[in-house]
């Protein structure tokens, strides 16, 4: 039965992330114009005066999102073995503060919120808990996989291993790489949006565009994983 409830709770984070994708998905069809996402963010989808009718929808995806990573996190809190690296990696701390940021941007209302930009401060917080927790786990578990294999010894187990955990970040340069370089180049576009397709400017200067690939890389790491470090029936470790 213990055992079970493990496997359930390690279940819940690609359901979350199955519940994210629903919700962004509804909260599209139910936007007030045409929705690109190649030329619109994803807070054109959450924010109520843009999308009276659907915004509810991408903040309960948003919301089971972050508690199916919640529940992830506390087995993986709970149940590492600490003897395979001696203590529990801060990449588990920084995922539990990643989405406990992310719960509390999507459930407290702006007014309780008395720091300025308090909504920008949590989700910014959520992005990097979550980015700083899928690399270093991604790292450990591929090197340790990969050293636990006759073949492979330790510096190229390194090597790959941090190949594998930097994929997780390749989306992020651009994104930060476009629009510095449109707010140089071409100054009088305004911020991404459909006047963009309307002028031919193309997808891969379009900050929208990355932000999005980069949900879509996060949410294959966070199925990954949290697959990969699943309960051992019968055992309070966790198998790598």
């Amino acid at each position: 039965m213990q055992a079970f409830s493990r496997q359930a709770l390690c279940a819940a984070a690609p359901i979350g992330v199955l519940a994210f994708w629903g919700g962004m998905w509804m909260a599209g069809r139910r936007y007030p114009s045409e929705y690109d996402w190649r030329y619109m963010t994803i807070s054109s989808l959450v924010y109520p005066d843009r999308n009276p009718d659907g915004y509810r929808w991408a903040w309960a995806g948003l919301i089971l999102c972050a508690l199916g990573g919640l529940c992830w996190t506390t087995v993986l809190i709970r149940d590492w073995p600490r003897e395979v690296a001696g203590r529990r990696p801060i990449g588990i701390w920084a995922l539990g503060l990643g989405y406990f940021c992310m719960v509390c941007c999507a459930l407290l209302p702006e007014r309780l919120l008395r720091v300025p930009k308090g909504h920008e401060i949590l989700a910014l917080s959520a992005f990097f808990g979550i980015c700083i927790g899928i690399v270093q786990l991604t790292f450990h578990a591929a090197e340790r996989s990969l050293r636990l294999r006759k073949h492979w010894f330790l510096g190229a187990s390194r090597v790959y291993a941090g190949l594998l955990a930097a994929i997780a970040l390749s989306p992020i340069l651009p994104a930060g790489i476009a629009p510095s370089y449109v707010s140089r180049a071409l100054p009088q576009l305004p911020w991404v949006g459909l006047e963009w397709r309307a002028l031919g400017v193309p997808v891969y200067l379009s900050f929208a565009f990355w932000e999005w690939i980069t949900c879509v890389v996060f949410s294959a790491y966070i199925t990954g994983l949290s697959t990969r470090f699943r309960i051992r029936r019968g055992s309070r470790h966790l198998s790598c």
